[in-house]
């Protein structure tokens, strides 16, 4: 079979690294608000068995797609988000959120009919106690996909790539991204996607798309048991999908890279501990993006991607990798 393990001039990936502080990217998808309260817990409730968390600190984070973008301008890029928030206080700290990144507003359209979806961890001895949602899931309105659509045809040809950020929460739909392919292709604008299984229909013509093990078996109905049903699920979505290349991250197994010449590449993992998995995705479908967008290669972009989800799955919460962290971890 033709599997191969990356071997990448690790000279090459420094160079590129330093040209990150030249990419402009735009990230469209479902902007989330993390909420991180964080405390203690040192004994159980009377009333029902669970624990009593003595809360310390509570911190809001740029979720979802937003953390792409966050994750984004941790390397030195530049980034704008497209998406959607309530007419709601929440809304006003995403925006709040963004202002302290400097990243542009102009792509953030409000919508009366939902809240600005919010996750809310509670983090007690390093450990998730509970998680709990405030969302609803609703189709873009006519005037919101309208204005999203306008916003597109004015500035795409200001960025070098666009990731499309899906986290099933409305905002990736057909008609968005019926009028954002053809745009991409007009001015030859990579397009890499972090995909959910139930419409992969969306992401036809990615440049490269980046679904988890679970999420590629849910999209190629195939269980994956060893190399060659690996092989053969990437080969499978990558045919479907019409795309140049499908990147499969398989946690402590690391990745998996599908070529245009239909070489599997395995990139081993190198992450030294995992204390929470929180937001690696987005690491690694920006660190991606930032890679393509400076002319790296779909492999080394994948093992800059790797480094960099390496070192955030090593901290606690909604996590960014810097630039001299991926250089100490490139060294």
């Amino acid at each position: 079979m033709n599997q191969h393990l990356v071997s990448i001039d690790h000279q090459k990936l420094i160079a590129g690294l330093d040209q990150f502080k030249n990419a402009n990217i735009l990230v469209i998808g479902d902007i989330i608000v993390d909420h991180f309260v964080y405390g203690s817990v040192s004994r159980i409730s009377p009333e029902a068995p669970v624990p009593v968390v003595n809360v310390k600190t509570e911190t809001l984070h740029l979720g979802g797609s937003a953390n792409v973008l966050h994750n984004l301008y941790g390397l030195g890029a530049r980034g704008t988000i497209c998406g959607v928030i309530g007419t709601d206080f929440m809304g006003e700290q995403f925006l709040s959120l963004l202002e302290e990144v400097n990243s542009p507003t102009t792509g953030v359209f409000k919508s009366g009919d939902r809240p600005t979806t919010k996750k809310t961890r509670v983090i007690a001895q390093n450990q998730q106690i509970v998680r709990f949602d405030r969302e609803q899931v609703l189709p873009l309105t006519d005037d919101t996909l309208k204005g999203m659509c306008d916003f597109l045809d004015k500035n795409i040809q200001e960025y070098h790539a666009v990731v499309v950020s899906d986290y099933n929460k409305g905002v990736i739909c057909k008609p968005l991204m019926d009028h954002l392919r053809p745009l991409l292709k007009k001015h030859n604008i990579p397009m890499i996607v972090d995909p959910k299984p139930g419409h992969p229909e969306f992401f036809k013509g990615a440049t490269i798309i980046t679904p988890n093990s679970l999420e590629t078996k849910m999209m190629s109905g195939m269980e994956i048991t060893d190399s060659e049903s690996l092989l053969t699920a990437a080969s499978k979505l990558k045919q479907e999908l019409e795309s140049e290349a499908v990147l499969i991250t398989r946690g402590e197994e690391g990745m998996a890279l599908l070529t245009e010449d239909e070489q599997l590449f395995c990139i081993p993992t190198v992450a030294r501990e995992v204390y929470d998995v929180t937001g690696a995705g987005d690491t690694v479908i920006a660190t991606l993006a930032m890679g393509l967008a400076v002319g790296l290669s779909h492999k080394e972009a994948a093992t800059l991607a790797n480094y960099a989800a390496g070192i955030v799955v090593g901290k606690v919460g909604t996590a960014t990798a810097s630039k001299e962290e991926i250089l100490e971890a490139l060294q």
